[in-house]
């Protein structure tokens, strides 16, 4: 497996698809990385040349902030709007959604499975 900013890569998917593997990089930013390193085409990570993934690696290692250093400043800025006590630091400490969705209906995954409350039954809903 090929190895770019710490990250294994799998070899046998296509370059554009591949490098999405690295926290911090989108479909946008795999594009164009692999524009300014002049691969042409769309080969698999196998078919590179040592030269090629030299040059991909340089660029996201010189000029993107990816992984560990990409994680810890959006826990940071997380922490920090906690901290402060703003509204979206206290949404995120209740866990919440921060950006303004309703929570009346949806945001299962944020507020996690459903609880059961007494007295909520059918014949108590539709009087």
């Amino acid at each position: 497996m090929a190895r770019i900013a710490g990250i294994d890569i799998p070899e046998d998917k296509r370059i554009e698809v591949a490098l999405r593997k690295i926290y911090g990089i989108g479909p946008v930013l795999a594009l164009q990385v692999i524009q300014r390193a002049e691969v042409t085409g769309n080969p698999r990570i196998k078919e590179l040349s040592e030269t090629d993934l030299n040059r991909i690696r340089e660029i996201v290692d010189k000029e993107y902030k990816t992984e560990g250093d990409l994680r810890r400043d959006v826990n940071s800025n997380i922490r920090r709007l906690i901290d402060i006590g703003s509204y979206r630091g206290v949404r995120h400490r209740r866990g919440l959604p921060v950006r303004g969705q309703r929570t009346r209906t949806n945001s299962r995954s944020k507020r996690g499975t459903r609880q059961t409350v007494a007295g909520r039954s059918r014949q108590a809903t539709k009087k």
